[in-house]
This record gives C-alpha cells, structure tokens and sequence, in this order.
C-alpha cells in the first residue's frame, strides 16, 4: 500500500451555502474527521482562510505532519496538494453538486503517496487506514452537518 487512491460521497440534507461553510472552515475540520489531529495556518487569504497550513494526522502506527496548500472555488470546491512532509505526496478534494430542494452531494476524493518506509508500518493496517483516509469522509461531513453540531 504505498499509492491509495479513495473517495467516498454522501447527500446530505442541507443547501450547499451550508455544507460549503463548514468544509471551508478547515481549522475546525480536526473536531469532525477522525484522524485528523491538527490544521494550523501558515499563510491565510484575503478573506482570512488559511491556504497554507501545517496539517497533522494519526495513522495510527505513526503521526505525520504535512504542510498542505489549500485552493478554494466555493462554493463548489476545496482542493488540497502537499507542499512537503513525513508523505511523498498527497492531493485531495471536497466538490459540492447542488441538488436542489435543499440538498447536496458531497463527494470527497484523496491520493496518498506513503513513500516505501511508511508504507511498510501502514500495511498491517490497511484497511482502517483507507477506510479513515477516504471512506468514512463524506459520511462525517454529512452527520456533523445534520446534527446540526
């Protein structure tokens, strides 16, 4: 496992002004998406957001941190690509569809390059490591937006 690739999509009932607020407020993404310990800015836009940020994750065989160079199109898409850091390389997305009647489809998408070390203490944990990186996303935006937390 030293590529993955993995996306994951959720609808969600609320308008994409909504579901867009939260997915752009990536220094609050550490309280809904398992794994992610940490986003602190380096560099912030003209509207305050940070764009460059020292990202840290569990992995639960090792704690990486990466500096990430985000990309806002809103409210459709948030897009992410590594800068440097404990990973080769990593790009990512959120994209919003508007499906109307007040809902959204929210589809999140990522590329992890491990790099040969780390790829070999990730390996036995394989499975809940992909399942963290890409398929439990869309559902954890979804629940945290629904819940109204």
């Amino acid at each position: 496992m030293s590529q993955f690739t993995g996306s994951s999509t959720a609808e969600i009932d609320a308008p994409i002004d909504t579901v867009w607020k939260l997915v752009e407020d990536i220094e609050v993404a550490s309280q809904w998406q398992g794994g992610l310990e940490s986003i602190t800015p380096l560099e912030r836009d003209d509207q305050g957001r940070g764009t460059r940020c020292e990202v840290g994750a569990d992995l639960k065989v090792k704690t990486i941190k990466t500096i990430v160079r985000f990309s806002y199109d809103g409210p459709t898409k948030l897009s992410w690509t590594q800068e440097k850091g404990d990973l080769k390389a990593v790009d990512g997305s959120w994209t919003l569809e508007d499906l109307g009647d007040g809902r959204t489809r929210a589809t999140y998408r990522v590329d992890v390059d491990f790099g040969r070390m780390l790829a070999m203490l990730v390996k036995p944990l394989e499975g809940p490591i992909r399942h963290m990186l890409a398929g439990a996303r869309a559902g954890e935006l979804k629940q945290r937006i629904e819940s109204g937390s």
